[in-house]
């Protein structure tokens, strides 16, 4: 490696002598062993990430514009398409969040921040084309995410190197799944896992903001009275995420949201679930049905108690 001034060659893993210009010093070169801190890029863009030998420059200001030209089509004064676009920008930020506080370096950090942003692209067509956002009566949202970006290649509108398209396809394809994939290398497994605690955190927000008889498609009737079905609690107390299949009524709905923190993967998920609060008021469920009031207090209580454990 060799340096001069403002400018720089280093020698590639192919043999191939490139010379890059740089307007900052110092900068960041890897190849063949050599690293080098790059503290800044010109015009505001944000670190390089590192892939194989590939260099990439995320500018996060395309990347909001893209975002915000595709959902301009689907009519964002809409409450639904608004709902998923403030959902889309908060997952984001938690993403950035939660790299930070596992001192992740910053392209790894604007890397999970952009599978932030890119997570839900799938649910703005999901609701053009079905008017709901449940996948048991629609199609899986991951997977029309991962056909809108990568299939029909809006990725592109984001960023122009694909070197990253793999760990974030893998991401965005398999962030609401009920389990990740066997086999995945361990910088893909941490995106994942991001990924899913911000999705998580943020859903809890969205359920206590947004009414439930909309979330549901159900009448403030049903979900007043409804019960819990005693398969939803045997899941909830043996601390697993409430599968969709053992749901029968809107009040398992609830208990199934809760049940997503039982699923966090990181130290910082979890207190940020605890300093916001959303947990509880949910657990607060408003209801007319003796059981299902004896079962909530229940449900608080010991949620409560892991929670506490599980932070400290």
């Amino acid at each position: 490696f060799h340096s001069s001034g403002a400018g720089g060659i280093c020698q590639g893993k192919t043999g191939t002598l490139f010379k890059k210009r740089c307007e900052v010093f110092p900068f960041l070169c890897i190849a063949d062993g050599f690293s080098f801190l790059y503290d800044s890029v010109i015009m505001q863009k944000s670190p390089l990430f590192w892939k194989g030998s590939t260099f990439m420059i995320l500018d996060r200001d395309r990347a909001r514009r893209a975002f915000a030209d595709y959902t301009r089509a689907y009519d964002p004064t809409d409450p639904k398409v608004r709902l998923k676009i403030e959902h889309t920008y908060r997952v984001a930020g938690l993403c950035e969040q939660i790299a930070r506080s596992l001192s992740l370096s910053e392209s790894d950090t604007d890397l999970a921040w952009l599978a932030g942003l890119l997570h839900d692209v799938g649910r703005f067509e999901q609701l053009r084309r079905y008017g709901t956002f449940e996948d048991a009566r629609s199609i899986d949202h991951a997977a029309c995410s991962e056909e809108v970006l990568f299939r029909q290649g809006h990725i592109r509108d984001y960023l122009d190197d694909a070197s990253a398209d793999e760990p974030l396809r893998t991401a965005v394809r398999w962030h609401s799944a009920y389990r990740l994939p066997e086999g995945l290398d361990d910088a893909t497994l941490r995106l994942c896992n991001i990924l899913r605690d911000a999705d998580k955190i943020d859903i809890l927000r969205v359920n206590v903001e947004t009414p439930l008889e909309e979330i549901y498609n159900v009448t403030t009737e049903a979900l007043r009275t409804a019960p819990v079905t005693p398969a939803v609690l045997e899941a909830f107390y043996a601390h697993h995420t409430v599968l969709r299949a053992l749901k029968r009524t809107p009040a398992d709905n609830v208990v199934g949201h809760a049940s997503l923190v039982y699923e966090l993967v990181y130290p910082e998920s979890l207190r940020e679930v605890s300093r916001q609060g959303y947990l509880w008021q949910l657990l607060d469920f408003k209801t007319e049905n003796p059981d299902t009031a004896r079962d909530f207090a229940a449900l608080r209580d010991h949620m409560h108690t892991w929670l506490a454990k599980a932070v400290c």
